[in-house]
């Protein structure tokens, strides 16, 4: 239930990120969820999309700095305190939570999150009662969408 997330590193100069969305859609890479961090030099992009090997392969073709990194993904009802709940039982396993970003539609949320211990993650997760997705579910593309 491990996933791979596409890492971008990024100079922070005008058009890159533009670039490299580009490049991800002229080779029918559809980006799931993102998150761009900065500081004044260089940005991470964090990317779910729906083929990350090819993601990288395109994206290195054209001279970016592009890693996979293994990530759990979550699902979690979009309710006050369900995220916390799930921190909880993994801060009480002594998982260290590195990095995450999220995002909720309708009555379902969904976090990605990179993990000092992927799969202590998912075991502890998935026997507290907390859906642990899958690359099935995770690398999803629709077809004909914009």
């Amino acid at each position: 239930m491990i996933v791979k997330q596409l890492s971008v590193f990024l100079e922070n100069k005008l058009g890159r990120l533009h670039e490299v969305l580009e490049i991800l859609a002229d080779n029918d890479v559809n980006i799931v969820a993102l998150s761009l961090a900065d500081s004044s030099d260089y940005g991470m992009l964090r990317m779910m999309v729906s083929d990350p090997e090819k993601g990288r392969e395109k994206l290195r073709e054209n001279e970016f700095a592009a890693k996979l990194t293994e990530v759990v993904c979550i699902g979690v009802s979009h309710a006050v305190g369900s995220l916390g709940k799930a921190m909880g039982k993994l801060a009480d396993a002594g998982i260290d939570v590195e990095y995450m970003y999220a995002f909720a539609n309708g009555d379902q949320a969904a976090a990605v999150m990179k993990c000092s211990d992927p799969e202590g993650a998912i075991e502890i997760l998935t026997k507290g009662g907390f859906q642990v997705y899958q690359e099935k579910d995770v690398y999803l593309k629709q077809v004909g969408k914009e």
